[in-house]
């Protein structure tokens, strides 16, 4: 028999999983471990809750737990509660899909400011992730700039725009509801360094912004090149490109908020004493590509930044890291004997969901490559007889369900689920 500890029970972890049975059958047992007592990782704290279709990709990876030889281990932290070290002891192999949940530096003066968050504390707010619930941003101010130019600030900016009405269906928590829902934000400013055609944003997020109740997003005509230049683009590049172009003859005072793109445009300081008053901007100029700063500059007032330039994976003790990089060492996921990374840990933060599932299947058929036979090791008994001397308590995936039904029947009308955002709440909830 194999046994397979895999660190991350997001995409990546249960796309490995579902691998692993396919390789091996019955002769395999995988544990899926994750320090939340909650499976799913980015479908549940990272995909924007008015995206519940998306969403719909865990009923694929509940299949997996749900079968014999598959188990989540959840509420157990590696590194604290075991070691890397001691999982390689007891597993054949470790997998390590931990993704990328640490924000990128903005690296500029006033980045420390209260009012500026990154993306993964953000988005971690208004999806009820319990380390950042108690989050509170101020949406006191006028003004809120999010820096970045890829669909994650999108869905910011959109989530900042909605009306409470536009988020019946979702599953947005009730802190965050209430706290938009008091909003006075008029103006919501995403900057991006380069330009229209330099985007990473895809059409269906583009064009859920001319969809919104009381937001209207804006480009400056200025900003996009001439429009026969947009045919050497690939056709979903051409296609976003096409909305900006369209949002080019939207007018500030067409709805009460407006969501400004201001292109070519590269923050190079925050400004405020204890929180943030603006956003100092340099002007910027493609120079084969790459943005180059003009000296010309201007400031931002704002009361509110969120920073959405990438993401990094967190060093695991034991565990080689790549600081340039921002993910685990790895030679094409392999990372040591018997220690292999996937998804995110291993490319670092790109791709879609469905990314991960080749990335899955290829470790899945290195380890097979480099474990022609088990090695007799103890794997899950062996485990559990760790964390019964420890006094660990495991949440297993029976319990999650508990913990799904208490959500599901805490729900405002019309949405899928009340998520719990705090660890205790949800282990009370497994009864």
């Amino acid at each position: 028999m194999r046994h397979i500890a895999i660190i991350g029970s997001g995409p990546a972890g249960y796309y490995t999983a579902e691998a692993a049975l396919k390789q091996w059958g019955d002769d395999v047992r995988v544990d899926v471990f994750d320090r939340l007592p909650v499976p799913y990782g980015l479908i549940r704290t990272g995909v924007a809750p008015d995206h519940q279709t998306i969403k719909k990709v865990a009923m694929r990876y509940e299949k997996t737990a749900l079968t014999e030889n598959v188990r989540f281990v959840g509420n157990i932290s590696i590194g604290t509660d075991i070691s890397i070290a001691q999982l390689q002891s007891l597993y054949d192999a470790v997998v390590l899909a931990t993704g990328a949940p640490r924000d990128r530096a903005l690296g500029i003066a006033g980045e420390e400011l209260t009012g500026v968050h990154g993306s993964a504390e953000f988005v971690g707010w208004y999806n009820g992730h319990p380390q950042f619930a108690g989050l509170a941003p101020d949406l006191a101010a006028e003004t809120a700039v999010v820096i970045g130019n890829g669909n994650v600030a999108l869905d910011i900016a959109r989530i900042l725009a909605k009306t409470a009405r536009e988020f019946a269906g979702s599953d947005i928590v009730a802190h965050a509801l209430d706290g938009l829902n008091a909003s006075r934000l008029r103006r919501i400013v995403v900057l991006g360094r380069r330009g229209p055609h330099q985007i990473a944003m895809t059409p269906k997020e583009l064009g859920e912004l001319g969809e919104l109740e009381r937001a209207v997003p804006i480009v400056a005509p200025d900003d996009l090149p001439p429009e026969s230049e947009d045919e050497a683009l690939d056709p979903g590049q051409r296609k976003s490109v096409a909305l900006l172009r369209q949002f080019a003859r939207n007018r500030a005072g067409d709805k009460p908020l407006a969501i400004e793109f201001d292109f070519f445009a590269s923050p190079v300081r925050i400004v405020g004493e204890d929180r943030v008053a603006a956003v100092t901007v340099e002007r910027t100029r493609l120079d084969d590509g790459r943005p180059v700063g003009t000296g010309e500059t201007y400031d931002i007032p704002c009361g509110l930044v969120v920073s959405a330039i990438g993401y990094r994976s967190v060093p695991i003790p034991g565990v080689p890291f790549d600081e340039k990089q921002g993910r685990i060492a790895n030679d094409d996921g392999r990372v040591g004997d018997g220690l292999y990374c996937v998804g995110w840990a291993r490319r670092g933060p790109t791709g879609t969901i469905g990314t991960n599932k080749p990335d899955g299947f290829a470790i899945i058929d290195k380890i097979a490559a480099d474990m022609a036979e088990p090695a007799g090791k103890q794997g899950r008994e062996g485990f559990d007889a760790l964390a019964a001397e420890r006094g660990l308590d495991i949440v297993t995936f029976r319990d999650w369900k508990r913990i799904e039904e208490a959500e599901t029947g805490a729900a405002r009308d019309g949405a899928p689920r009340e998520k719990f955002t705090d660890i205790e709440a949800m282990i009370r909830a497994r009864g």
